[in-house]
């Protein structure tokens, strides 16, 4: 349950793009993105136009590569610079269906914004809170924001109820190899297997 929420979360809120930049402020920046996914996820939008925009905009919003390599763990040093390319354009499609495929029925979020913390020069965690609904309880979120680049803050991570996403995928991508006896060429597959579904 909890990583359905993540999923859901991580793009409502973590993939919105305006046509000018973004504060450089991770609280604002975190702000402005919930208020601008609010005007994306909404009844009148049709699924496909709400796949297309989040899809854009995480583009531009997530550190995807970041990501991509955290996600394959160590066994990103067995892979040549060929096998490298081929998982970055297989883990961004793969992460851009996985993700807005569970998005384009959901609408109305209400997500508070409450405070920043600065871990250090690289991370700052912006907390805010999914409210709660007659059918949902209420859901902390943290937003662990790349600051490595003052003028362009992205999302790295999330960390619902204590759960982070990108540990998460980490450890599904590296059950996937071990059960196939540290061959990476089957998480390949599996991912080229899911995006053609």
């Amino acid at each position: 349950m909890k990583k359905k929420i993540f999923i859901i979360v991580f793009f409502i809120f973590g993939l919105s793009q305006k046509s000018f930049a973004y504060s450089s402020d991770p609280k604002q920046f975190i702000q402005e993105i919930v208020d601008e996914a609010k005007k994306i996820l909404v009844d009148s939008n049709t699924k496909e136009f709400k796949t297309e925009k989040l899809s854009e905009i995480a583009l531009k919003t997530v550190d995807i590569k970041g990501v991509a390599y955290y996600s394959l763990g160590n066994y990103r040093k067995t892979l040549n610079d060929e096998q490298m390319e081929e998982y970055l354009v297989l883990f961004e499609k793969y992460f851009l269906k996985s993700f807005t495929s569970r998005l384009t029925d959901y609408s109305d979020p209400k997500i508070e914004v409450l405070t920043a913390e600065i871990l250090n020069s690289k991370y700052t965690i912006v907390k805010s809170l999914l409210l709660a609904t007659d059918k949902k309880p209420e859901v902390k979120i943290e937003w662990r924001v790349y600051t490595k680049n003052p003028n362009k803050p992205l999302i790295r991570d999330l960390i619902i109820e204590g759960l982070s996403l990108a540990r998460t995928q980490k450890e599904e991508f590296a059950s996937v190899i071990e059960t196939n006896n540290g061959d990476i060429t089957k998480l390949f597959v599996t991912l080229k297997e899911f995006i053609a579904k």
